[in-house]
């Protein structure tokens, strides 16, 4: 296995901090500065501490040159925000101060505020008046009030208030840091699927984004031409001989390729993943070898591959390159995983996005495959489902983007785990290659051939499923589904398994049931998911994605959070009681940050 890869410090948006201060000179404002301005810091000391870049390098943070007390200084805390490419902003304060005359007026940066709950000062009023402005002004911002009074100048973070403080930068930074990034399309529509039809006015109006376009031939005209790094495909091409094992071929005997023709299949699929990653990020060696117009790229945060079928008739498909480049981990050592959708499926590709600069970890693609109820178990299988299999499972599998971390090989305390790239060690990166072969593709499917990754996701993992749908009339709404990857005994997976796509990697999933709606029982959260597509991530995160929805203007369709941990914008609350239905509200009269 290939050593880690060096972290290279890239320019990311900044976290801006704003202490804001009584400006009532004369006894009142002097007694606050130094209170004021620690608030401040402390909120930066724990995102420093807590939140990373998808680099990997601590998230930095902008703190204002002085307390804010008023207008001018809040002039001038926006204009060294904006010199420093700040793209969250959070006020603190523990008093009263003049709302409107010391509030952000940005209405494209995400905002909240920190109202300190103590009783020497009332922070809470200036939070409950500068909410009320916002929400006067249509600039939504959230607000953040510690449920257990302090003492003035205590500088501890409450854990409600950390929590909040957290969920809120993470969903901010996101917001930041995919806008005026691409999503790049290779090639077009994928088998009539929706969500490859690319719709330029969402990634513009909602994310900020813009949207690039190659055509597929793109990518055999840098193979066919060599517009690629010849030492790096030498080192790739050694590099999975030794680490990337083949395995069965089930084609039918007549449809069976060659062994030569299979090395050259393994040849193409190497110059592919490469050829994709360049056309998304560039490579400066690309120039030193002529190529300077490749060698730029398309800034694209993540992208999509058309494949099937006018690439996969005749060409080798693009399993591996989307299966390899959403790892963590490839010839160049343990990096950041690559976003890239299979089939183009633009909107899951978006919704591994959003789960990705929310974890900085990679995604499972699947297919929403097969609800697998107890009776049709127990039916096929002879076992009769327990555990946390009890009330049925679904199988989520797809031949093309599931991220190799998905196995499960890497651990947290002990258990199955996907972690950022700088936690991960060499020994869990080579576990999960071991965990995965590489059968010759199905050539009733893929006629071109190529090769599918087969892994079985291990269980007891925490995971959260979403996916952004575009509904006519309505707009983008977000699904998210939060649950467990499970084991099933060995004898049963391998029925169930055989029974439908057996090389492709699979992942046996069940979600947190609450008893009512689409969470009423696991075939309803099936029957109401809204394509045939899902994005996968570890952990439990849903309220995150809640929270990221709301600052896009995203309305979430279904979920199955917690509503103590659910935290939108306050103007969201003047919508109505129902918080779904204020949601969509809000979202409504608001329309898309960008617009």
């Amino acid at each position: 296995m290939a050593t880690k890869q060096k972290v290279n410090k890239n320019k990311y948006p900044k976290i801006g901090i704003r202490p804001i201060i009584d400006g009532r000179l004369g006894g009142i404002r002097e007694s606050l500065e130094d209170t004021t301005m620690r608030m401040a810091k402390a909120v930066a000391a724990l995102y420093t501490k807590e939140l990373k870049y998808p680099d990997g390098t601590p998230v930095e943070c902008v703190v204002a040159d002085t307390t804010i007390g008023g207008v001018k200084e809040a002039v001038d805390c926006a204009k060294k925000f904006e010199a420093n490419d700040v793209g969250v902003s959070l006020s603190v304060t523990p008093c009263w101060c003049y709302g409107s005359e010391t509030m952000d007026m940005n209405p494209l940066v995400p905002k909240g505020i920190w109202g300190f709950n103590g009783t020497e000062r009332p922070g809470a009023v200036y939070l409950a008046a500068t909410l009320a402005a916002h929400n006067q002004k249509g600039l939504p911002c959230f607000g953040i009030y510690g449920k257990d009074v302090q003492d003035m100048g205590d500088t501890t973070i409450p854990a409600d208030v950390r929590d909040k403080l957290l969920n809120f930068a993470r969903a901010g930074m996101a917001v930041a840091i995919m806008k005026g990034q691409a999503y790049l399309a290779i090639g077009s529509v994928s088998m009539g699927i929706a969500g490859s039809i690319v719709d330029p006015q969402f990634f513009q109006e909602y994310l900020g984004m813009r949207n690039e376009y190659v055509d597929s031939s793109e990518v055999l005209r840098r193979i066919q031409l060599n517009i690629f790094d010849p030492e790096e495909y030498k080192k790739a091409i050694a590099w999975v001989k030794q680490h990337c094992k083949e395995g069965k071929d089930y084609n039918r005997k007549e449809k069976i390729k060659s062994r030569k023709e299979k090395d050259k299949d393994w040849e193409f699929v190497v110059k592919m993943t490469m050829i994709i990653r360049d056309l998304m990020m560039g490579n400066a060696k690309l120039q030193r070898l002529g190529f300077a117009e490749e060698a730029q790229g398309h800034s694209a945060i993540v992208s999509g591959f058309q494949g099937q079928r006018q690439w996969t008739d005749f060409l080798p498909d693009g399993d591996f390159s989307e299966a390899l480049l959403n790892s963590s981990f490839d010839w160049n050592g343990i990096r950041n995983p690559y976003m890239v959708a299979t089939e183009n499926d633009c909107y899951n590709g978006v919704s591994m996005l959003f789960n990705y600069l929310l974890t900085n970890t990679a995604q499972i693609f699947a297919d929403v495959r097969t609800y697998w109820s107890p009776a049709a178990t127990e039916r096929v299988s002879g076992w009769k489902p327990e555990g946390r299999a009890k009330d049925g499972f679904i199988h989520l599998i797809n031949s093309g983007s599931a991220t190799l971390d998905g196995t499960g090989q890497q651990s947290k305390n002990g258990a199955p785990a996907m972690k950022p790239f700088w936690e991960i060690k060499e020994k869990e990166a080579a576990a999960c290659l071991a965990a995965t072969t590489w059968s010759p593709s199905n050539r009733d499917y893929m006629r071109g051939g190529g090769y599918s990754s087969t892994f079985l996701t291990k269980g007891n993992m925490p995971v959260t499923m979403c996916r952004l749908n575009l509904i006519k009339g309505q707009g983008p709404v977000l699904q998210i589904a939060e649950g467990f990857t499970i084991d099933l005994p060995e004898k049963v997976h391998t029925i169930l398994n055989e029974r439908t796509d057996r090389i492709w990697p699979t992942t046996w999933f069940v979600p947190n049931l609450t008893g009512d709606g689409p969470f009423k029982d696991v075939y309803s959260v099936m029957a109401n998911w809204g394509a045939n597509h899902g994005a996968i991530s570890y952990g439990h995160i849903g309220d995150q994605l809640i929270t990221l929805a709301a600052m896009l203007r995203i309305p979430v369709a279904m979920h199955n959070v917690a509503a103590a941990k659910i935290f939108r914008p306050s103007a969201w609350g003047a919508f109505g009681m129902d918080p779904e239905g204020s949601d969509y509200r809000a979202c409504s009269v608001y329309g898309p940050l960008y617009k």
